[in-house]
Parts: structure tokens; sequence; C-alpha cells
């Protein structure tokens, strides 16, 4: 049986690993290479640095992060933000990462996916989508939720999943931040129309809400950053938690 992750996410900003409430009102939330270390010992699954103003800043993601985040720890690592070509891939996955992360370039350039999947293989790209709300629609977001699109977020996901796409990161911008629960209803759609890896992202407040994200939508991987940054939940009681409900995880034992 395959086991459900749990991914710490590391949003970093100028260095430092920071966290908001709907993606605005940054606070910091520590170095992000200790962070890494020690989400590695308490047993998480893969972590994800995400550079959450490389484009909007027009900026590359920090190669020296991936090769300081690699010497620390031995679990998969994703990053993203600022990837625009496939040598901004090339030099993250040669730095160390384990995969990619693209979202705003992809939507632009929707051929980027295909390329990335064409010349590192799929299980390295990972598509990510921030969705918010508007009417009775999900429509996808960029440039770290700054900037809304009218492209429908169910039907960009089967694109990208069509382009080559070997997961997709989903981020409910209306929960991020808030610890009301995972946006469900949402990922159990998305989750029962593909084919490839669902990560679940945004609104996790409790270790309930994990349960709650496998047991109703089956996802793949549950993502979050607040509460596990400031301590609120501890990867080893979470995982202790579910696998009392039957949740199968990757146990640790040191």
């Amino acid at each position: 049986m395959l086991t459900k992750r749990i991914i710490p996410c590391l949003d970093v900003k100028d260095g430092r690993t920071v966290k908001g409430v709907n993606f605005v009102d940054l606070r910091d939330a520590g170095d992000p290479v200790e962070l890494a270390w020690n989400y590695s010992q308490q047993g998480a699954d893969e972590l994800v640095f995400l550079d959450i103003t490389a484009t909007h800043e027009r900026r590359k993601t920090m190669v020296e992060l991936v090769k300081s985040v690699a010497r620390q720890i031995n679990i998969p690592f994703t990053i993203g933000g600022g990837i625009n070509e496939i040598a901004d891939a090339d030099a993250l996955l040669n730095a160390g990462a384990d995969k990619i992360s693209i979202n705003s370039a992809a939507v632009r350039n929707p051929a980027l996916i295909d390329e990335l999947a064409k010349a590192f293989g799929v299980q390295f790209v990972i598509v990510a989508v921030d969705t918010r709300r508007v009417g009775d629609q999900n429509l996808v977001h960029l440039n770290g939720g700054r900037i809304a699109t009218e492209k429908d977020t169910f039907e960009w996901i089967l694109e990208a999943e069509r382009r080559g796409a070997g997961e997709i990161l989903l981020t409910s911008m209306d929960h991020d931040g808030t610890k009301g629960g995972f946006d469900n209803v949402f990922l159990k759609r998305v989750n029962d129309a593909v084919h490839i890896p669902v990560i679940a992202s945004g609104g996790a407040g409790s270790v309930q809400h994990f349960v709650d994200v496998f047991e109703k939508t089956n996802v793949d991987a549950a993502l979050a950053a607040s509460v596990f940054h400031y301590g609120e939940i501890l990867i080893p009681d979470l995982k202790a938690i579910l696998g009392r409900h039957q949740v199968a995880v990757r146990q640790i034992f040191n």
C-alpha cells in the first residue's frame, strides 16, 4: 500500500522562511535550512520550498539555498519560484533538488510543462496551482496569488496532467493560513479526475484536518506550513494519530 505523505512547506522570502494568511501579512518563521533539518529528523516525508517573490520580483530562485538544504537532509525536496525555462530547472536539480515546481510560468506558457517533462521526466515536474473561488468558479491565480486569471482551475489541472505534470500541488487561497481545514470538496473532485498524485495545501489547523483530507478526498499528500513552523503540530504525533485512523503513513523510529 502506498503511504500518504506529510509535507512541510517553507515559503522563502529574502532567505528566511515566512508565513501569512491568505498569502499576505507575512511574518518570520525561521531559517529554512535549520527548519529543513528539523523536519527531516521529525519524520517529514518530503519538503517543499517556494521562493514566494521570485516570479513577482523577476529574479531566480536561489541555487545556494538548494545546495545548503541538500547537504543537510536525506529526504526528497522540491523547489519552486522563478522557474521560467529549462536552464532554471537544470540548475536547481543539479544543485540537489529532487523535483521542481512551476506555477505562474506554466500558466503563461503551458508548453513549458511539456518541455520540462521531456527534458527531465514527469516525476521531476510538479505543477502548483493557486486557486480562489470567484462567484461559482474556482479560478487560477498567479504571482503568489496577486493576479487573478479567467482560467478555470479544474480545466487547467486536467491540461497540466495531459502535458506531463507528474504531480499537482493544489492550494486553496481561500483556506490558506486560516487553519479552518482543507477544501475537501474541491480536492476530492480533482483527485477523482486525475491519474497523478495530488498534494493538498491550504487550511491545515489541526490533526483532525489531516485525518479529514485523507479520509474524505484520498489525496496522496497533505502540505502545511505554520502549524509545523510554530510547533502547533509535531509530525511524529500527527503520524501516530493518522495511523490510528488507518491512514497508511511512513513511521519514523529514531
